[in-house]
């Protein structure tokens, strides 16, 4: 064989093996955009009209987790039919909460060298009312029963609230003023009755009472934590409990459902699901054994909704709020929901 010839082999075996890794890449990428299409069993999505106002029986909104073009999106479906087609908005959040016809979605903003992260305002129409950027990684959310008042939870170092050299940062915006508290560690701290200083205070987990006056949160510190009643009028906290994460306050405002850790289980699985009463300091272990991190959601006066780990991300489950009965599975690839029209 001539050295032409030779050189023409190999010119044609270099095209042959580039052709088969390009077939092999695009073959690759085919696969797994189906694959982001629809997970097989996955449920049904579609892009659609969704707003922040509760249709005929109510409807639940939620970030979407099925894979697909919709993933992450918030989507809304029947109250009364968790399981069926969603419809998807096109709104992207990463946490989400809305009441009163307002909402807060702390969204990605992605970067050429990195990524940051907003708070977002939005209408009853998920149009953008104000935005604000975040000093980290997007934790909890809340807007209290009114819609006038809207928090937001970051990790500011760290990542885990299991995680013990964790940082937060938890801020309260008034939606019709604009007027931003930028973190509750300006705040004076009541621990015991007497005024409290530390350096090591951290704050997340906000909730609302309906007076736009009140709140409750976790503060930890020194390897503790606690549940806090505060006041936006005096910038205040003070102490309620011990062991009490990410509460929860009840439509009633007699109760607070939180995550608390529990003695003996693995370090990085250390919270089960509490209720505490507000007027007697009782707790009531909820039926629900599994590791719950989450803020948990009262879907009514009896009812709580939470996320747990799903094959999509999260799933969505309901439980009893009185210890009673068992977990039920709310809807899969779901996470962050909130209920409207349904009271």
């Amino acid at each position: 064989m001539t050295t032409r010839a030779r050189v023409l082999v190999l010119v044609c075996t270099i095209v042959l093996l580039a052709a088969v890794a390009t077939a092999s890449v695009l073959h690759a990428a085919a696969r797994s955009e189906r694959k982001d299409r629809a997970r097989p069993g996955g449920p049904g999505v579609s892009a659609g009209r969704v707003a922040l106002v509760g249709g005929g029986g109510g409807r639940i909104v939620f970030r979407n987790m099925a894979w697909g073009p919709h993933r992450d999106e918030l989507s809304s479906v029947p109250a009364d039919r968790p399981g069926a087609g969603r419809t998807a908005s096109g709104v992207r959040c990463l946490r989400f909460h809305a009441a009163a016809g307002t909402g807060i979605c702390l969204q990605a903003v992605h970067g050429a060298v990195q990524d940051s992260y907003r708070a977002v305002v939005l209408d009853s129409r998920l149009h953008v009312r104000a935005h604000y950027a975040v000093g980290g990684v997007p934790s909890r959310a809340r807007v209290s029963p009114s819609g006038r008042l809207a928090t937001w939870t970051v990790f500011v170092d760290g990542d885990s609230y299991a995680n013990s050299t964790f940082s937060t940062r938890a801020t309260v915006l008034d939606t019709r003023t604009g007027k931003l508290i930028p973190s509750l560690e300006e705040f004076r701290v009541v621990r015991d009755g007497r005024p409290y200083h530390a350096a090591d205070v951290n704050f997340w987990g906000v909730t609302f009472a309906a007076d736009d006056r009140h709140f409750y949160a976790t503060l930890a510190t020194q390897g503790r934590t606690y549940l806090v009643r505060g006041d936006l009028a005096t910038r205040t906290v003070t102490t309620v409990h011990d062991n009490v994460e990410c509460p929860s306050l009840s439509p009633d405002g007699t109760r607070i459902a939180f995550k608390k850790r529990v003695k003996g289980l693995p370090a990085d699985a250390p919270w089960r699901l509490y209720v505490l009463d507000l007027r007697t300091g009782r707790e009531t272990a909820l039926a629900e054994t599994r590791n719950v991190d989450d803020q948990a959601l009262w879907r009514d006066d009896s009812t709580l909704a939470y996320a747990l780990p799903g094959d999509y991300g999260a799933d969505l489950y309901t439980v009893p709020a009185d210890g009673s009965g068992a977990p039920r599975l709310l809807m899969k690839a779901a996470l962050a929901p909130v209920y409207l029209g349904t009271g």
